[in-house]
């Protein structure tokens, strides 16, 4: 529906506990039993990581895939603020919020796996620029804490004149709204630094994750190791961006009992057959210059994970999402854009897991239940949190519920 409504947004006005979120809350405490235990047992305890293989569910998933799937955030603000595209300004404060919560839980994990946890601000004090996993540290802490300046104005929005402490913190209503409001001034006069600031950022450590696995040549099977694996990272990311914010409105709308914006969203999807076709052509293309396809018909796991990332990841939603019709049918659009999600998903698994290939290793690497159960609880928090976040402040449209059957 196109109107007046497109560009308003409102906290929502549906129940917070239903019996999702009941089961969110219980992915939630088994996560964190596990946690505890990490933290007392230490990771041998409850991981299957090795002095062969170092990261395991906790990299591939938690933060590889999850800043992957975060990419959201930049690809809208580029589209919306940097090119002035007004008409997909509905879309910026759903796909900001998943950003910022993507990236937080993104840390969190990442804080889990580091086997000194108490050390993680040394790159904020030692400094080790020729370091990839300095690069990433220092563009992953700064872009989430522009994420979070990002979302300063959904708040003023919400509480400015509206601000009412309980008990003895009443007395600070008054400073409180001030400070909001001098937020929202200082904020709307100089938020288009930190959108430029935040998609060049998000680039940068798009690409620097994958110059994790260039440094380890003799270790990542040839149908991922490439120099070109940082470009194919960026590329992928831009590319997953457009479809995670079809993918997490389409949710939203399920579990909210909302209308779909199908004309925003089915404009949007036009977009990503052009960004996975130019992904798709570099990723053939690097495979046939270094002569790895040779390994695309062995029979392995390797194969076989890579050929299901790139029919049903990247072939398939491309020519799904060429069809104008298929971009307009709601099922469809989902499917394709699903399959988009998963590609990626599977893409930075492939790379980080099933591609990761030590010399010496006396076994293949697979996750422990407590590993399996962290990430479970950090993804169930994600979703929690997200639920809290569009319920409390301004962040999706106004539209129309949708009868309950």
């Amino acid at each position: 529906m196109k109107g007046s409504n497109h560009h308003k947004a409102a906290p929502v006005d549906y129940p917070f506990f239903t019996p999702g979120v009941w089961v969110m809350l219980g992915f939630m405490l088994v996560g964190l039993a596990f946690v505890i235990a990490r933290y007392i047992l230490g990771l041998g305890g409850v991981t299957n990581l090795t002095n062969q293989y170092p990261w395991g569910l906790w990299i591939g998933v938690d933060v590889a895939t999850g800043v992957a799937l975060a990419a959201g955030g930049f690809t809208t603000a580029f589209l919306a603020h940097i090119l002035h595209n007004d008409y997909y300004e509905v879309v910026t404060r759903p796909a900001l919020l998943t950003a910022m919560l993507g990236y937080t839980f993104v840390s969190l994990g990442l804080f889990v796996d580091i086997g000194r946890s108490y050390n993680i601000w040394h790159p904020m004090i030692y400094h080790q620029p020729n370091s990839v996993l300095f690069e990433v540290a220092m563009c992953v802490m700064t872009y989430l804490t522009v994420l979070y300046i990002e979302f300063i104005p959904m708040v003023c929005e919400r509480f400015i004149g509206k601000v009412n402490l309980p008990g003895p913190l009443a007395s600070l209503n008054g400073f409180v709204d001030k400070l909001l409001r001098f937020a929202d001034k200082f904020l709307d006069k100089f938020m288009f630094i930190f959108i430029i600031a935040g998609v060049v950022l998000s680039c940068m450590h798009q690409s620097g994750l994958g110059s994790l696995l260039v440094i380890a040549p003799y270790k990542v099977h040839p149908l991922w190791y490439t120099p070109l694996l940082p470009f194919l990272f960026l590329l992928s990311a831009i590319a997953v961006g457009f479809p995670m914010v079809v993918f997490e409105s389409f949710l939203a709308s399920k579990s909210l009992h909302r209308e779909l914006e199908m004309d925003v969203l089915s404009s949007l999807a036009k977009f990503t057959p052009i960004l996975l076709g130019i992904y798709m052509a570099f990723k053939i293309g690097d495979l046939i210059h270094r002569g790895a396809y040779v390994y695309l018909l062995e029979g392995s796991v390797q194969s076989n994970s890579f050929l299901v990332e790139m029919i049903f990841g990247v072939i398939v939603p491309f020519a799904m999402l060429l069809s104008k019709k298929v971009r307009q049918s709601p099922m469809g659009l989902f499917v394709a854009m699903l399959l988009v999600v998963l590609g990626v998903a599977l893409n930075r698994v492939n790379v980080f897991l099933v591609g990761f290939l030590p010399a010496y290793a006396s076994h293949h690497y697979f996750p422990s239940i407590g590993e399996m159960a962290i990430t479970a609880g950090l993804i169930a928090g994600l979703m929690f949190l997200y639920r809290a976040c569009v319920t409390i402040f301004p962040v999706l449209p106004v539209v129309e519920k949708v009868d309950e059957k």
